[in-house]
């Protein structure tokens, strides 16, 4: 069983910084390409952000590209989006995902539950 619980998400003014967290087993780091999805309101969820492999190789949406950046802490076995200069367009509810790689895109086998970022202006 694949579990991954986010945390971090918050209320934030445009140009603050969040990161977000996302905790999980060892054994699913290990197996699982780990990424950062998102889902703005009445919209469909997007890529954002993935890593695979140790050390971890990673790539970014356009979208976000220079402004967020993922990290791995092996030792707590989290996967970080660190996400710099928010924008008011970045309000969404951001989930965590665990999937493998298939082409040039990520697909997912198992979500998070879900952190809320909502960014005021």
């Amino acid at each position: 069983q694949v579990r991954l619980v986010e945390s971090g998400g918050r209320l934030v003014q445009a140009g603050d910084s969040v990161e977000l967290s996302c905790a999980a087993s060892k054994s699913t780091f290990n197996t699982y390409t780990m990424g950062w999805f998102r889902q703005a309101p009445g919209k469909e969820r997007h890529f954002l952000a993935r890593m695979n492999g140790n050390p971890g190789f990673t790539s970014y949406a356009d979208s976000v590209k220079g402004r967020f950046t993922l990290s791995r802490d092996n030792a707590k076995n989290t996967l970080h989006l660190q996400m710099n200069n928010l924008r008011p367009e970045d309000t969404a509810v951001y989930y965590c995902a665990a999937g493998r790689i298939t082409g040039n895109t990520m697909t997912t086998d198992y979500w998070g539950q879900g952190t809320q970022v909502i960014v005021s202006a």
